[in-house]
């Protein structure tokens, strides 16, 4: 490990040089209170930022071992400190001078919810910040003077005024951790007391818009309907009261524009923790919940959806069934049977977002198309199997048929935006009215032995592959270029994946992990022999015990968020190649 002062040497050493002279600084050197290791120098101005990181001894960092002994503590703790690093950037972003990203400093945005992160991750020993500075030129020519200051004056301040905890305020600092210990310990009493959701007095569910997901401002607070109120003792809140919602199969029912979708919503973030000040501190959802919906166009291979879809008219096989491009009804049923085994214990489902024909046929329908010539089982028939032999809830939002009152055990209404349990009175209507025709052949569960196929990347006729290369064969080629599109896809060399209706990804950098971590399956564990539960179960053991270098290639670049699970499970069966 090189000196700080080595690294101001070497820095004005190249000063007015040609810019890819940067590269040269490569390296770790040692400042009087962290180490700086410059992992990755841009190759011009105008490219993307450069990527640095700084390691903080515990010794010297000073938190009290409390922040960081629990998993939920350790990640809270990652959050608060990288929300921290990065209002302390904001304060010095761009005051070195220059061309194109020049002076640039940042760190991930994090949003309301509280998520593992490589921008900070705390290990046994010491405390690593991931982020992007911008090396300043003048033109294409370096400019020294600016990187010095960026380097010696603005990140010291930054570092010390983050990591160090006698600078922090301690009372904030305290309250973040306690937060997830408490949000921990709610999740721990839902699964005690066989709940698959609970919604907090007093919380605030609606967003202030469609594209900010900060509290409105004015809106009803949350509370609960008084047969569906419980009270629990947390540990660091004391005593909470709200509405704790049982596992079977839950309605919610209402008016349009009456709040039934928002509290639904909210329940679908309700599996990853919030900062404090988000209004859904204490929305706590079954935390292997999916969001279910039509996805039309997706592809699907392999998947057995005949609880859903059997007899077709071209006798193809739905016991492993494939298709480039799903309806609605096929799309839903092949996600209902992906995440029962992917291992969820809830499922949660709008109406308007779901094929019709997939939820439910009315006795009308029935009697002028007769079951034998309908393929499709509707959710409607096959909801409460799921719950008595999958052990698998639903929360259902419904407005436009009473078909499913017939077989829920707990219906909300949103009335005004406040819940009202009205089970009795629609049970008491129920017996005055004749049931839907439940008609559902018998329910088998699948065994889930779906293996992935082997991946061979694609050659043209000139027997090159994608970037022009001549190969051998084989699916252990070089690193896949990957790149992330935003939140709703990602593309692997020329393969897209598209998951803007995987609902519960909320963060671009849980899909930039997504992506690395196919990448790493496809390269290093998909081989033909291994099923869908195994490959995601090895990538999820080896993100755990290993962290994110095996994923990554040279370094370990800031944002990339931890994803659940069942998103990459969602991710497996999306990806086309």
């Amino acid at each position: 490990m090189k000196t700080s002062s080595e690294l101001r040497t070497l820095l004005r050493s190249i000063d007015h040089k040609s810019y890819p002279a940067y590269k040269s600084l490569a390296g770790i050197y040692q400042f009087p209170k962290f180490s700086l290791s410059i992992d990755h120098v841009q190759g011009d101005p105008f490219a993307s930022p450069s990527s640095l990181h700084v390691e903080i001894s515990h010794k010297g960092a000073a938190f009290p071992a409390f922040c960081y002994e629990k998993d939920c503590s350790r990640i809270a703790l990652q959050d608060f400190l990288t929300r921290q690093f990065a209002s302390q950037f904001e304060e010095y972003n761009f005051k070195a001078k220059g061309s194109g990203k020049s002076g640039l400093l940042s760190i991930s945005h994090c949003g309301q919810e509280v998520l593992d992160r490589s921008a900070c991750q705390i290990t046994d020993t010491k405390i690593t910040a991931r982020f992007h500075a911008g090396f300043p030129a003048f033109g294409r020519t370096i400019n020294a003077g600016e990187l010095e200051k960026i380097l010696f004056d603005f990140l010291p301040a930054c570092v010390e005024n983050s990591f160090f905890y006698a600078k922090l305020d301690k009372k904030k600092v305290e309250a973040a951790v306690f937060l997830s210990e408490d949000q921990e310990a709610l999740r721990k009493i839902l699964k005690e007391e066989n709940l698959t959701a609970f919604v907090a007095n007093g919380s605030i569910l609606p967003r202030k818009s469609g594209v900010s997901d900060l509290p409105m401002k004015d809106s009803v607070p949350f509370c609960s309907p008084a047969s569906m109120e419980r009270t629990f003792t947390l540990p660091h809140k004391g005593t909470i009261s709200g509405m704790a919602i049982p596992r079977g199969i839950t309605l919610i029912v209402g008016g349009g524009y009456h709040g039934k979708s928002t509290l639904l919503e909210a329940l679908q973030t309700g599996v990853y923790n919030h900062i404090a000040g988000d209004g859904r501190e204490y929305v706590i959802t079954d935390d292997t919940a999916v969001k279910l919906r039509a996805e039309d166009g997706r592809s699907i291979r392999g998947v057995n959806i005949s609880l859903f879809i059997n007899d077709l008219p071209n006798k193809k096989d739905t016991s492993s069934f494939s298709t480039p491009d799903a309806s609605g009804s096929t799309s839903q049923a092949a996600g209902v049977m992906e995440h029962m085994e992917a291992g969820t214990r809830l499922f949660l489902i709008d109406e308007d977002t779901s094929a019709t024909n997939f939820m439910l046929r009315d006795d009308f329908m029935q009697q002028v198309i007769s079951r034998e010539k309908e393929p499709i089982t509707p959710f409607l028939e096959r909801a409460r199997d799921l719950y008595e032999k999958e052990g698998i809830s639903t929360i259902l939002v419904a407005g436009s048929s009473g078909a499913f009152f017939y077989i829920a055990d707990k219906i909300l209404q949103m009335d005004c935006y406040c819940p009202v349990d009205i089970t009795e009175h629609v049970k008491t209507l129920c017996k005055e009215h004749k049931a839907p025709r439940i008609q559902a052949p018998g329910f088998q569960t699948p065994d889930f032995q779906r293996t992935l196929p082997a991946y061979n990347r694609g050659k043209n006729r000139s027997g090159r592959d994608y970037r022009g290369n001549r190969s051998g064969g084989g699916n252990r080629h070089e690193h896949m270029k990957v790149k992330t599109l935003g939140r709703d896809s990602f593309s692997l060399d020329r393969e897209t994946i598209d998951l803007r209706y995987v609902e519960q990804l909320v963060d671009s950098e849980q899909t930039a992990a997504l992506a690395y971590m196919l990448r790493y399956a496809l390269e290093q564990v998909i081989d033909g022999k291994r099923t869908v539960r195994q490959t995601a179960q090895i990538l999820c053991d080896t993100l755990e015990k290993k962290g994110w270098d095996p994923f990554c290639s040279s370094y370990i670049p800031c944002g990339l968020a931890v994803p659940r699970k069942q998103e990459l499970f969602a991710c497996l069966n999306r990806f086309r190649g």
